[in-house]
């Protein structure tokens, strides 16, 4: 490997930034150069002032707020076309332990996997709530189910990636990239796995989860949409035979009521099932609808790849990082 590039997206992280920056490191067994890459999502404080002043080797700034998964992706595709080989992603908060940088590329350097999360001892952290701690874990089992990997804390966003791995991916959810990222590796058969984690102390609240029931209600739409776009058949049979079970108990009731010489006093029961056979046979074809759809983006997700291997410089080997990294700062519309 020649190039790692560590990432760290950020939104008004002048104080927390520095603490982050001062525990990376510049040198990784395994890599001929170490670069920094912080993603400034809009910040209207000193985020990017405080960067350069630290030594960060790139800064993306974004004119507005455009969300933590759309700073992930924009920060992916530029480290890419730095030549980067591996793409480590980190938080500005501090979260995570930068010790455990070695190991989180190692399963990489040694070609056990394409991409590594860092695993977070979630039950003992301390300031994490008993219910923030229920739902991690729930997501996670979402994630498992649905992308086939065994990832132990799917909603951690301290992980490395190759670059090979990093070109197939693409996030449309606003929300959060952490979870989709993971089904879509799952479903493109790439390599994915989990190793332990250390996080520092508590610094600030966390910016994605403000507060725990708007947080249920956006993972509750975040796990929904996962479902309709990478199971929409499971999820609409499902629905329809949740409707056809009712639809078919009532009409059998009815031919009971038929049968035994009572059935014209129970006309509304015929009503209710014909408008429940209804709505399950708009199911049925919503999900068949659907499943065309996910195949269609599935084609489509293929000839981006294709495109952006093209685009994308091929690796080469990189001198030994210098003494005095350079500084660039690029603008993103």
């Amino acid at each position: 490997m020649h190039k790692l590039v560590i990432q760290i997206p950020c939104l008004n992280e002048a104080e927390t930034l520095p603490a982050t920056l001062a525990d990376l490191p510049r040198v990784v067994e395994g890599f001929d150069v170490v670069e920094w890459l912080v993603i400034d999502d809009g910040s209207t404080d000193d985020t990017v002032a405080v960067a350069r002043a630290h030594g960060v080797d790139h800064v993306v700034s974004l004119r507005h707020n455009q969300g933590l998964a759309r700073a992930f992706m924009i920060g992916l595709d530029y480290a890419l076309k730095q030549g980067a080989d591996v793409v480590l992603n980190t938080d500005a908060d501090n979260q995570y332990s930068a010790k455990n940088i070695p190991d989180l590329v190692k399963p990489i350097l040694e070609k056990r996997a394409l991409i590594v999360i860092g695993e977070r001892p979630i039950m003992g952290i301390e300031h994490f709530s008993p219910l923030k701690k229920v739902l991690q874990r729930l997501g996670s089992f979402v994630v498992q189910q649905l992308s086939g990997t065994r990832v132990a804390d799917a909603p951690s966003g301290f992980r490395a990636m190759h670059r090979d791995a990093a070109i197939q991916l693409n996030v449309f959810n606003n929300y959060t990239y952490t979870l989709e990222t993971i089904i879509q590796a799952g479903r493109r058969n790439i390599p994915v796995v989990s190793v332990p984690v250390q996080v520092n102390g508590y610094l600030r609240p966390s910016r994605l989860i403000s507060s725990i029931p708007r947080y249920i209600s956006r993972s509750i739409v975040t796990m929904i949409r996962i479902f309709i776009v990478y199971r929409p058949v499971q999820l609409f049979l499902s629905l329809a035979f949740m409707t056809f079970l009712p639809a078919a108990i009532v009409t059998g009731r009815w031919l009971y009521y038929y049968a035994t010489g009572r059935g014209g006093g129970h006309v509304q029961s015929l009503i209710l099932a014909g408008a429940l056979f209804t709505i399950t046979a708009l199911l049925a074809v919503a999900g068949v609808l659907a499943d065309l759809l996910a195949t269609n983006r599935m084609l489509m997700e293929d000839v981006r790849v294709r495109l952006r291997r093209m685009e994308l410089p091929a690796p080469v080997v990189s001198s030994p990082a210098p003494a005095s990294p350079v500084r660039r700062r690029a603008t993103v519309k």
